[in-house]
């Protein structure tokens, strides 16, 4: 198994780090991978082994579950109706805070990759035009390049030595995460601040690539450190919000946090919520649903605010996201009822480019997990792509003869005149030397006969290929955009054609039906929709972004075409990358054909249990052996004065065990004169969400044979089925409650066996019916 180690690329220097000693809460300690990786290190295969049908053992889950153990029960007793009045402001306080960060940070990165890429596209232009006259242009080719490199190699190399999860967009980790995943290091402070250097520069150095994904990773990480009051990074504890240091709390907020990432993104705050309902949280309820949207509507209007005083118009609260469309109005907003098939069919074609677009990268992806594992080679790779990218835009604009008319209403940035005559400009340059999003409002609002057809053919079939090769390269960068760009661009097309072939009849009523920035709308959503596959929050987002509900209805039938035709041949994009990560998922139902299967056929046995009294020893025992890591002990009692198995009275975890052992909460200890302050829920607050590894604390020998007894702090409600459960049921209930572990007894109450989430995920619906993963320990 050694081997595929290095499979998991999302946190591939989190095993360095755990044998550098930092304490991860992700093996709790174990030292045995460390050791495998390390003779993986000296005798590496050319090739890494691949395989999709393991689930990774190395993924915990959260717990989502409340542990109702006697001190969290005097505690919540204890606590008067105004301090759950105080807590429930404080949740409406950091939802405040969450929103006023993320549009900060949203504003932060704006304003960079406006100024970065305004000096390099002047330079670049400045030297462009020197040298069209004089001859030489291939010097502008090789300075555009350079740039290009310089600052796309800043970016891979902060994201590949420094921080590997900061790469990508960070949509699929932050859904693993709200579906109850702990991913290691995902929501980090250093994360953070590689996310966003890493998507500046990828995003000034002209990749396909957009930066609204990452804001949904950036406003994740900003929930989970704004909401426990302290930073571990860098050791500074502000003493507030303490209550909510545990998993239940920190995962409503990070939920929060997404959302106000895409509303900061798209200036979408509905479209925000919904998007954490339908991709991330689990659990929803009233209240939660009302902050999430404070949250989201408080980081579109600091981002709004912001940008209005930075573009010197105070006060004037018009660029509601980092993306604007801009405004449909007037004739171009009006389709009829002829034109709705039109609308289907396009969500067909961007249902079957978006699967295409994800069976490659999902080719390309298996290619880098294989060859592609090493840091170097992996910046060298964003190099590499840097440099194609700058060629081939450079290319197809030398090489296009579509010039148009520098009118007075024309928008253009960065005018390139190129070959075109006096008073012209190059048309393939609005595409290719802009930012994305800036190409993307030209497609929409250009006027009809700005493009030429074989402009937005080329520049469609180029920029879908390099689109396809950036995502999945070390940086940080998201896919919304050059999906959108894509879509626009072969949507706009088909306007420009449909507008050619009934040109027969009266020109003036042509003009109205075939407005090609309709068509580029409907093209920019059914390509979005193709590749990642979300349906209502993608609906609401382009609603909201275009300041238009009229095309509701299109856009939705849109997405539902690609969802469905997408679905046919490949799954979305998030979870491809998913699956290949090995994470074990947990999607809304059990497989359907599982109903045959029971609890006792799932559940994970023999169990190791501890007694309600135990031995030091023994815990330490069991807590440090490396081959089976659990974290969650079914606690049982034996009935006295009999032979009877032992039955089950409650259930603890490894990070409780953990705290009471660096406590030293034994028995002898307490009746001694010594006796110790009790213990409190602060105590384990307090050592959340980093627990020391059981390696770190010392048991002297003497110590060992104290007995613990873990009455007070163990949950002696768990959650328990019987064996014959079916598996949809036990699904529901585990999938319904956020369950770390599910306790299955047999009449009698003795533990049989235990359910966990591997034990749920391993078992999905492939192509030959219920299929089963195997388990690995990488």
């Amino acid at each position: 198994m050694a081997n595929i180690t290095k499979k998991v690329s999302w946190s591939s220097r989190a095993d360095e780090s755990a044998a550098a000693g930092e304490s991860t809460p992700l093996l709790n300690g174990s030292e045995q991978p460390q050791h495998s990786r390390q003779d993986s290190l000296r005798g590496r295969p050319k090739e890494i082994p691949h395989n999709e049908k393991l689930l990774s053992l190395k993924y915990e889950s959260l717990d989502y579950d409340n542990i109702e153990n006697q001190l969290f029960l005097e505690e919540e007793r204890r606590m008067s109706y105004m301090g759950f009045r105080c807590l429930e402001i404080s949740r409406w306080v950091v939802c405040g805070l969450i929103g006023i960060l993320t549009g900060l940070i949203a504003c932060f990165i704006d304003i960079v990759v406006e100024q970065l890429a305004g000096i390099k596209y002047q330079l670049i232009k400045e030297n462009i035009e020197k040298f069209t006259e004089t001859g030489g242009l291939s010097i502008s080719l090789i300075l555009w390049a350079v740039l290009n490199f310089t600052f796309v190699m800043v970016g891979a190399i902060i994201v590949a030595f420094f921080e590997p999860i900061a790469a990508g967009s960070g949509i699929p980790q932050i859904k693993c995460y709200l579906n109850g995943v702990k991913i290691p290091r995902v929501v980090r402070l250093k994360t953070l601040v590689i996310k966003v250097c890493g998507v500046i520069c990828s995003v000034v150095g002209g990749l396909a690539v957009g930066k609204e994904g990452p804001m949904i990773h950036s406003g994740a990480v900003v929930a989970a450190g704004v909401s426990q009051g302290r930073s571990t990074s860098l050791k500074r504890d502000f003493k507030i919000f303490e209550y909510f240091r545990r998993d239940t709390e920190k995962r409503d907020f990070v939920s929060a946090g997404a959302a106000a990432g895409v509303s900061a993104a798209f200036g979408a705050p509905v479209g925000g919520v919904l998007f954490s309902l339908e991709e991330g949280a689990s659990f929803w309820n009233q209240m939660l649903t009302w902050r999430i949207f404070f949250a989201s509507m408080i980081s579109t209007f600091t981002l709004n605010f912001v940008l209005s005083i930075y573009h010197s118009h105070a006060g004037d609260l018009s660029n509601p996201g980092l993306i604007n469309f801009g405004r449909f109005e007037g004739d171009s907003v009006t389709y009829n009822l002829y034109e709705i098939p039109l609308f289907i069919a396009m969500g067909a074609i961007g249902g079957f480019l978006g699967a295409l677009f994800n069976v490659l990268n999902y080719w390309l992806t298996i290619f880098r997990i294989r060859y592609v594992h090493r840091p170097c080679l992996q910046v060298m790779e964003a190099m590499l792509v840097a440099a194609v990218t700058a060629t081939v835009s450079f290319t197809m604009i030398y090489f296009s003869n579509d010039c148009q008319p520098l009118g007075p209403e024309s928008t253009e940035e960065y005018p390139l005149q190129l070959f075109c005559a006096d008073g012209e400009y190059n048309s393939m340059a609005t595409a290719f030397f802009n930012t994305p999003e800036r190409s993307v409002r030209s497609l929409f609002h250009n006027q009809p006969g700005t493009y030429n057809p074989l402009t937005l053919g080329l520049f469609t079939l180029t920029y879908f290929f390099l689109a396809c090769w950036t995502y999945g390269l070390a940086v940080s960068a998201g896919v919304f955009i050059p999906s959108l760009l894509i879509g626009a661009a072969w949507g706009r097309l088909f306007g420009i054609l449909l507008a050619s072939t009934s040109s027969g009849g009266a020109q003036h009523s042509n003009a109205i039906w075939a407005d090609p920035g309709k068509y580029a709308l409907i093209g920019a959503a059914a390509q979005l929709g193709g590749i990642v596959r979300m349906t209502l929050s993608l609906t609401v987002i382009m609603v909201e972004a275009t300041g238009n509900v009229t095309y509701g209805l299109p856009i939705m039938l849109v997405l539902m075409t690609a969802k469905i035709v997408g679905d046919y041949f490949e799954e979305g994009l998030y979870d491809i990358h998913i699956k290949l990560q090995s994470v074990p998922f947990l999607h809304w139902e059990a497989p359907a054909t599982s109903h045959w299967l029971t609890a006792r056929e799932v559940m994970s046995s023999p169990v190791t249990c501890l007694n309600r009294i135990e031995k030091v020893g023994t815990i330490v025992d069991i807590l440090s052996n490396t081959s089976t890591n659990h974290n969650g002990f079914p606690v049982v009692v034996q009935v006295l004065e009999s032979d009877e198995p032992a039955k089950l009275c409650g259930l603890i975890l490894r990070s409780q065990l953990i705290v009471l052992l660096k406590h030293k909460v034994f028995v002898e200890l307490a009746r001694s004169r010594l006796t110790r302050r009790k213990l409190q829920l602060k105590d384990f607050r307090d050592a959340y969400p980093r627990f020391p590894p059981i390696q770190s604390i010392h048991v002297s020998q003497d110590e060992r044979e104290c007995m613990m007894d873990l009455t007070e702090f163990m949950n002696p409600t768990p959650y328990t089925v019987p064996q014959e459960t079916s598996l949809p049921r036990v699904f529901k209930l585990f999938r319904a409650l956020g369950l770390r572990h599910l306790v299955v007894a047999d009449d009698e109450n003795r533990v049989v066996g235990l359910v966990t989430r591997k034990d749920l995920a391993r078992y999905h619906l492939g192509k030959h019916g219920l299929e089963e993963l195997q388990l690995a320990q990488t």
